[in-house]
């Protein structure tokens, strides 16, 4: 076992509170044993350098290289640092959601834990996000981005022209890990599925002021890419559920209510068609195509219409189950006026 791999004593220790930090580091780790070291040296000492009160918190996502137990011995040496290890491997939404739990930091940082992401852009990442603009999430774009071309980035390349087109939210990188969080947006989102690549799009339909920033991306020095082109069809999916909840997610009888209206609007023309050939003409309608589809239209426009109905009232016991609002509020301004008592 290679003696550096372990946790030796810091000279200088970092800024670290047992109160509630300004940022939280959270990084999904899954099969990352030699990585990890270097990882959290990077971080420390990146933090170290904003002198911002800080934690660590790292997410063994059913590790079976050793990860999670090296994972503990630095947690133990190292108080800034928090150890979150899952039962099996979830998938990085769900590593990712599990960060977000524990984080408790009034700023969230997220990056892979793979060295690919560079730690010493996490200064930059906040201060764009102090900046006067009022931003509320700063997404990385890996620019001179560092993978097989075929394999990443063309289909990058689409998935991000794709999500742009369809959330409205146009970013160079959706897939990049390092983003900058205030954790009032993270606290209004909710992640399942493959919706980690979404963030931006979720934020947004929250009413998160987004921006982008250029940073760095090295090449993979250990191990092995956890993802593939097998990721594209989950991908897809998940931008329908991402493009339904940013259009019909409180309003969901606009769309089935529609489709509904349509169907069973074209199923009846066609019954009245068949209707007239046969009182009308003394044709036979029976054994005719068009009679079949008519009563599927009716059916099927009959369904459609209680969908929109049984979804409305499931949005209405979510938001008034969990006291959710309908809509958020960035600030509230007001001239305070003050009684002088004698």
């Amino acid at each position: 076992m290679n003696p550096s791999l372990f946790p030796k004593e810091r000279k200088e220790p970092p800024i670290f509170t047992s109160e509630r930090p300004e940022v939280s580091v959270v990084v999904p780790i899954y099969n990352e044993f030699e990585s990890l070291p270097q990882l959290i040296e990077a971080i420390a000492t990146s933090m170290t350098a904003t002198g911002l009160s800080y934690e660590l918190i790292c997410v063994d996502d059913g590790s079976k290289d050793g990860s999670a137990e090296l994972l503990k011995k630095h947690a133990l040496a190292r108080p800034y640092l928090r150890g979150i290890l899952l039962r099996r491997n979830y998938g990085q939404t769900p590593a990712m959601a599990a960060g977000f739990k524990y984080a408790r930091g009034k700023v969230i940082i997220t990056l892979d834990g793979d060295l690919q992401n560079d730690p010493a852009d996490i200064p930059v990442m906040l201060s764009k996000l102090e900046e006067d603009e009022g931003y509320d999430l700063v997404s990385g774009w890996r620019k001179n981005r560092q993978d097989a071309a075929l394999t990443r980035l063309l289909p990058s390349k689409i998935a991000n022209w794709l999500i742009g087109k369809i959330t409205g939210v146009k970013l160079h990188d959706y897939g990049c890990s390092l983003k900058a969080y205030r954790s009032e947006l993270v606290a209004d989102m909710n992640l399942y599925g493959e919706l980690h690549r979404f963030l931006p799009a979720l934020a947004f339909i929250e009413g998160a002021r987004i921006t982008e920033i250029p940073v760095r991306h090295h090449p993979r020095r250990h191990g092995s890419s956890k993802y593939g082109l097998g990721r594209t069809f989950r991908v897809v999916l998940d931008l329908l559920t991402v493009f339904f909840m940013k259009k019909f997610l409180t309003r969901p009888m606009h769309v089935f209510g529609l489709l509904g209206i349509i169907s069973s609007f074209l199923g009846v023309l066609l019954g009245v068609y068949l209707t007239i050939l046969k009182l009308g003409f003394g044709q036979a309608i029976g054994d005719r195509p068009l009679l079949i589809l008519a009563v599927v239209l009716l059916l099927t426009g009959v369904q459609l219409f209680c969908f929109g109905l049984l979804g409305e009232l499931l949005m209405r016991t979510y938001h008034e189950s969990q006291d959710r609002p309908i809509y958020r509020v960035r600030e509230v301004v007001e001239a305070r006026v003050h009684n002088n008592q004698e």
